[in-house]
């Protein structure tokens, strides 16, 4: 009875706003708006995709992870865990540009990829092409819904450099620009500054200052202690995966940059050219 009740008691409280004249009108729009998603964080689960689904789905642990999307490997299926329009909790301690809590503006992809799992003995496994592929076409349907801008389509080792390597350096961003889903460091202007520069890396205080400027959290400390050497490490793993050591080295100095200079970019259009990219507009 009491159920009934509550019930009755609801319907006749909607009634009573829509008769007081409290009912919302939709006829009116601002054109001043956009998504709410502003990133795409892309990880690896270092785990199997049994394991990854258990954990991405444990609503019971003391530590809760999850993620909007989840690929396989074999099938390489997509798996949507968390509505887009709900909050995943994938980026946690994040920081780009000068924005802080991630979570709240970006959407997760999980790969199931194994990574650098120590215990296993794996460094840093190869993703296959076909799940790629999917990845790409959900990267580009992901951020064309929500007009994520290119420069904001990162890692988790982007975003939380001290904590996290994944994707790793095995994942292909490079094709990802060749997609023109993403920006990537002008090369002739590279060749330049590496001729400028020279055999001999600049000091501790420039690599920091234009890490900053590309937009990772970075140490002001004057020296390349290890949080630094870890931040130049996400940088090599995303722009020369060849080698991502975290030493400073001349190649490193030279890709960087010119990636910290507003026209140090190059996007590729669908009709093959690459133009120049205002990496820092918003």
């Amino acid at each position: 009875m009491s159920m009934r009740r509550t019930l009755l008691q609801i319907a006749l409280l909607s009634i009573a706003i829509i008769l007081s004249g409290c009912a919302i009108d939709t006829s009116i729009r601002s054109p001043n708006q956009d998504s709410r998603v502003r990133y795409l964080i892309i990880h690896f689960t270092q785990l199997d995709f049994g394991n990854s689904v258990r954990v991405l789905t444990d609503g019971k642990s003391d530590r809760r992870v999850s993620s909007h999307y989840l690929v396989g490997v074999d099938p390489p299926k997509i798996h949507r865990l968390v509505d887009e329009n709900r909050r995943a909790w994938h980026a946690g301690k994040s920081y780009w540009q000068n924005d802080t809590a991630l979570n709240a503006t970006s959407i997760g992809i999980e790969i199931v990829n194994m990574g650098d799992d120590a215990e296993s003995g794996v460094n840093f496994a190869d993703y296959p092409a076909a799940q790629i592929d999917v990845v790409l076409a959900l990267v580009k349907d992901i951020a064309s819904r929500h007009a994520i801008a290119p420069h904001r389509i990162l890692g988790h080792s982007d975003i939380a450099p001290q904590r996290k390597t994944d994707p790793g350096p095995k994942f292909p961003w490079r094709r990802l620009a060749e997609a023109g889903l993403i920006p990537w460091p002008d090369p002739m202007l590279i060749d330049a500054s590496r001729a400028r520069l020279g055999p001999t890396p600049p000091n501790a205080v420039w690599f920091q200052e234009r890490l900053a400027a590309v937009g990772y959290e970075t140490p002001r400390t004057g020296t390349f202690d290890e949080a630094t050497r870890r931040v130049i490490a996400s940088f090599q793993m995303r722009y020369r995966p060849a080698q991502y050591d975290g030493l400073a080295d001349s190649e490193t100095a030279a890709i960087l940059d010119v990636a910290a200079r507003t026209d140090g970019w190059l996007i590729r259009e669908p009709d093959g050219r690459w133009v120049s990219y205002d990496f820092y507009h918003d």
